[in-house]
């Protein structure tokens, strides 16, 4: 079957079609739990997580006079990636990249001036669901009796509330939707070293669109969006008033992203309406659950448009898995990106580029953990950033070591700390996530990669 792309070429979409018959099911696995695949699930809840009453004095769960239990989450693929077929970058041993976190923190004054107790949690993907996140957090926070929690793959939306309501910190190293409804829902215990705040997302997302004249002759747009509380409510405060100052009239499709079945029929009737409506561009709120099975979708639909992506989206992943994801249907497409390891390959933004990724290849190094591409060290550089954020937070505490405590030295550092998974970093009053750099994204068909574009933009002014 042939369709026109949004240039007015001609694609032959069959490999697409026969290839999205037989991997829509292991798509949606592989993206859904992966910790290296951004998540399209909502990272709040509904209701109070009792966290607003956090005292300042006191030490938290965890905490001896001598030691501090840390515990790393990390996502066994294995199941879903034998299924799958999927290339994906090896990531190494997360284990001893947890030990040589350790290892080095301990050398350097430890955290509060106590011993680090960091323990690696192993968490299969493939089952994972509400009881089964309501039973890890019950093991990390009654047996484990961590004072932290470094998540990565956790997208149920009963995980993050249930830390919080035990008093346990989490530094999330997960790519899901946290806005700043959500993060402050959970304070004093919601934190990211890595990944921007939802909300400054969003306004950055659509800003940058702008300016790359993603919407110049185009009336309407689709949104896809995961079906949650906090994408609802990005697409309401943020992206209308944004679409409608451009006099763009969005078309919206809400996915349900209970099962299989629900998320196959919400985005192929999205599909079909976006083909009925004459929708030309394309965006995702939600992760790369969406962008991933909706271009394999669309395609059956005989649909295409011009897409507009972002690091929540996995671009490394798309452009990676040409036969389920044909590069021809990248063409075009723009977004912004916050997250060099899965967004450009080393040849479009050298590796290592920062003093920050430098900090921490030299403490894996150390350890004998090295990386022989930004790729790979996808998991291990948000490992990182948690663990020298608890560290950097907690210098200047002493009994007192609490999440409450905590979160008020942590927002002094400002612009101390700088994530090695992104570019500049920013604390300070109200605020949850470190990250506050991106860097606006295209698609090159010469290398048949994303390479940025343009120079590193702040998500918030300093």
């Amino acid at each position: 079957m042939r369709v026109h792309d949004w240039t007015g070429r001609q694609v032959d979409w069959s490999l697409v079609v026969r290839a999205g018959a037989a991997a829509v099911a292991a798509v949606v696995a592989f993206a859904g739990c992966s910790s290296v695949m951004p998540g399209a699930l909502d990272g709040g809840a509904d209701g109070d997580a009792g966290a607003g009453s956090a005292s300042r004095t006191g030490a938290g769960p965890g905490v001896t006079a001598d030691s501090v239990k840390v515990v790393f989450v990390g996502v066994d693929l294995k199941a879903t990636a034998s299924v799958t077929g999927f290339k994906t970058a090896d990531a190494g041993d997360p284990a001893r990249q947890v030990k040589a976190l350790e290892t080095w923190v301990n050398a350097n004054g430890g955290i509060a001036g106590r011993k680090l107790v960091a323990v690696y949690r192993n968490y299969e993907a493939a089952d994972d669901s509400p009881a089964a996140e309501e039973r890890l957090c019950n093991q990390i926070t009654q047996d484990d009796k961590a004072f932290a929690v470094v998540l990565t793959g956790q997208f149920q939306s009963n995980a993050r509330p249930c830390y919080a309501s035990r008093r346990t910190l989490v530094l999330d190293a997960t790519l899901v939707a946290n806005d700043q409804t959500t993060f402050t829902r959970l304070a004093p215990y919601l934190w990211s070293a890595s990944y921007p705040d939802y909300d400054e997302f969003v306004r950055a997302f659509l800003g940058s669109l702008e300016q790359q004249g993603y919407f110049t002759g185009a009336a309407k747009a689709g949104v896809v969006a995961a079906d949650t509380p906090t994408n609802r409510s990005a697409y309401e405060r943020l992206a209308v008033p944004q679409l409608q100052r451009l006099n763009v009239t969005p078309t919206v499709a809400w996915i349900d992203t209970t099962d299989l079945g629900t998320l196959n029929a919400g985005l192929n009737q999205a599909a079909v309406d976006f083909r009925a409506k004459g929708v030309e561009r394309v965006f995702f709120l939600g992760g790369a659950r969406m962008a991933s099975f909706f271009l394999t979708v669309a395609a059956a639909q005989s649909f295409t448009a011009r897409y507009a992506l972002s690091s929540f989206d996995n671009p490394s992943f798309l452009v990676n898995n040409p036969a389920t994801i044909p590069r021809e249907g990248l063409r075009g497409a723009v977004g912004i990106g916050f997250n060099p390891s899965q967004d450009v390959p080393d040849s479009a933004y050298p590796f290592p580029g920062t003093d920050a990724e430098r900090a921490c290849l030299d403490i894996f190094a150390a350890a004998g953990q090295t990386f022989a591409t930004r790729e790979n060290a996808r998991v291990a550089f948000p490992y990182c950033d948690a663990a020298l954020l608890l560290r950097a937070g907690a210098r200047n505490l002493g009994a007192d070591l609490n999440a409450a405590a905590w979160a008020q030295d942590a927002r002094a550092l400002g612009t101390r700390f700088r994530p090695a998974t992104g570019f500049a970093g920013l604390l300070g009053p109200g605020r949850f996530s470190a990250a506050n750099g991106y860097r606006a994204l295209a698609y090159d068909g010469g290398c048949g990669c994303f390479a940025y574009q343009g120079e590193e933009v702040p998500f918030a002014a300093r």
